[in-house]
C-alpha cells in the first residue's frame, strides 16, 4: 500500500518521539563515523557519558541537513522504493539531464557515483597502476591514498605548505614523472585552505605538458562554501581539457551526506573509463529525486553559504581569541593549530558533547579539524573549547614549575 507523506512522517515517529529533520535524513555522522573506522583500522570516536547531549562536529557535514525542496522529493519517491533508480520517474537519466543543463554541456560528458568517493575510487582503478602511481598531497581526503597503500599501488604523497595549501610545485614535479593520477582536492580537506583559478590553470598546463597521460582529478566537494573571490570552479578547465575530470557531491552544503550521491565531469573519452567501471544502479531514487530538486534551489544553496560564513567567521574568531590557528578556511570546517594532540582534545571535548576530528598526520601531534555546526551549536562548543584549552594550558604551566 502506498505510504503518504503524513503516514510516513508517523512511521518515522516525527509526530511525537523525535523531531524529523534534514539531519535526520541525512544521517549525520554515522556514515562519516563507519567509515573513519574502517579507513583507519582506529577505534571509534570517544563515547559520550550517560546524559550528555551531542553536538557532531566531526564529520564536515551540514548540520540542517536538506534543504525543503530536497525533503519533498524525497518524501515523494516512498511509492517508487520499490523501483530501480532507471525505472522511476524521475530516474537517473532525469538527475544527468539536469546536471547537464546546468552546465550547458552534453549526457557524455557526466557520470554519476555514489557520492564522489565513489568517482575517486573508480578514478583509481581506471587511472593508477603498477607503473603509474598516485600523485596526491599530505594531509587530504584519505579515499585514493587508502586505496593505493590496499592495493600496494605507487603511491607520491607531497606534504602541504607552511600555510596549509596544497604544495603546487612538488605535485606538479612529481605528477610529471609520468603518474597514473594527480589527485587535487580544492578545497583541501582537512585543512580547508585552497588554491585560486590561476594557479589550477597553471598546474593542469605544465602537467599536461610534461606528462600528456596523466589524469588529474579535482575534487570540488566543498565548492559551494568558497569566499576566496581568487578561486573559481575547475569545471570549464575539465570539459576543454584532456584528462581533467572535477568531482562533485551533494554531501557537503547540499547536506545530503546519508544519500550518498555526486557526479563527475569532465571531457567524454576522459569520463567515460568512470562510467564503464562504475556499480550498477549505484544512486538511489531518493538521492535521485532530492538532488535534482537540490539543483532547482539555488536559493537553498545561497542561504547555507552565507549561514556557514557567518558560523566560520564567529568560530574562527573564537579560536583565535584562545590562542588557537585556524588555519585560512574556504570550506564548512577549518583546520587548527590548537598546540597540543589532537586526541587529547578529542578526548576532553567529547566529556562535554563536543565530538570533533580524528587525526590528520603528520599533524596530529598539534592540530584538529572542526566542522561548522549551526550557529548555536558553535556557542556552545567554543566554549567547551575554551574550558578544554584553558585547563590544558594551566596543566603544562603547572608541570613546568615543578
Amino acid at each position: 500500500m502506498p505510504v503518504s507523506r503524513r503516514g510516513f512522517l508517523r512511521i518515522v515517529g516525527a509526530a511525537d518521539a523525535m523531531p524529523f529533520s534534514g539531519a535526520f535524513l541525512s544521517a549525520r555522522g554515522l556514515e562519516a563515523q563507519f567509515a573513519e573506522a574502517q579507513a583507519t583500522a582506529q577505534r571509534p570516536r570517544p563515547v559520550l557519558p550517560p546524559g550528555v547531549d551531542e553536538i557532531r562536529i566531526s564529520s564536515n557535514e551540514n548540520p540542517l541537513g536538506p534543504g525543503k525542496a530536497a525533503l519533498d522529493a524525497i518524501l515523494g519517491k516512498f511509492p517508487e522504493a520499490g523501483r530501480y533508480p532507471f525505472n522511476s520517474s524521475p530516474g537517473e537519466t532525469d538527475l544527468t539531464a539536469t546536471i547537464v543543463a546546468k552546465y550547458r554541456i552534453k549526457p557524455e560528458n557526466v557520470v554519476l557515483g555514489a557520492g564522489s568517493q565513489e568517482i575517486l575510487r573508480t578514478a583509481m582503478r581506471a587511472f593508477v597502476t603498477p607503473d603509474r602511481a598516485l600523485v596526491t598531497a599530505l594531509p587530504t581526503f584519505e579515499n585514493c591514498t587508502s586505496y593505493a597503500k590496499r592495493y600496494e599501488l605507487p603511491l607520491v604523497e607531497v606534504k602541504v605548505d607552511s600555510a596549509l595549501r596544497l604544495d603546487v610545485e612538488p605535485m606538479i614535479a612529481a605528477a610529471s614523472k609520468g603518474a597514473g593520477l594527480l589527485f587535487f582536492n580544492n578545497p583541501n580537506n582537512p585543512t580547508a585552505t585552497v588554491h585560486g583559478a590561476s594557479t589550477v590553470a597553471d598546474m593542469v598546463e605544465r602537467v599536461r605538458k610534461a606528462s600528456p597521460g596523466t589524469v588529474i582529478l579535482i575534487d570540488e566537494a566543498y565548492h559551494d562554501y568558497v569566499t576566496d573571490p581568487a578561486y573559481q570552479t575547475a569545471i570549464p578547465l575539465a570539459l576543454s581539457t584532456p584528462n581533467v575530470i572535477v568531482a562533485r557531491t551533494f554531501s557537503k552544503a547540499y547536506g545530503m551526506a546519508g544519500m550518498r550521491i555526486g557526479y563527475a565531469i569532465g571531457m567524454a573519452d576522459t569520463i567515460k573509463p568512470l562510467a564503464t567501471l562504475k556499480m550498477p544502479y549505484n544512486v538511489s531514487v531518493f538521492g535521485v529525486a532530492a538532488a535534482i530538486a537540490s539543483l532547482h534551489d539555488q536559493q537553498h544553496i545561497d542561504e547555507e553559504r552565507a549561514r556557514n560564513t557567518e558560523v566560520r567567521v564567529f568560530t574562527v574568531k573564537a579560536l583565535q581569541e584562545m590562542g588557537a590557528k585556524p588555519a585560512d578556511s574556504q570550506g564548512n570546517f577549518l583546520f587548527v593549530d590548537i598546540g597540543r594532540p589532537a586526541q587529547d582534545f578529542r578526548d576532553a571535548c567529547a566529556k562535554s558533547g563536543v565530538m570533533v576530528g580524528r587525526d590528520f598526520p603528520p599533524f596530529e601531534k598539534t592540530h584538529c579539524r572542526i566542522s561548522i555546526g549551526t550557529m548555536e551549536e558553535m556557542r556552545k562548543a567554543t566554549d567547551v573549547f575554551r574550558a578544554v584549552l584553558k585547563t590544558s594550558t594551566t596543566a603544562a604551566g603547572d608541570r613546568g614549575g615543578r
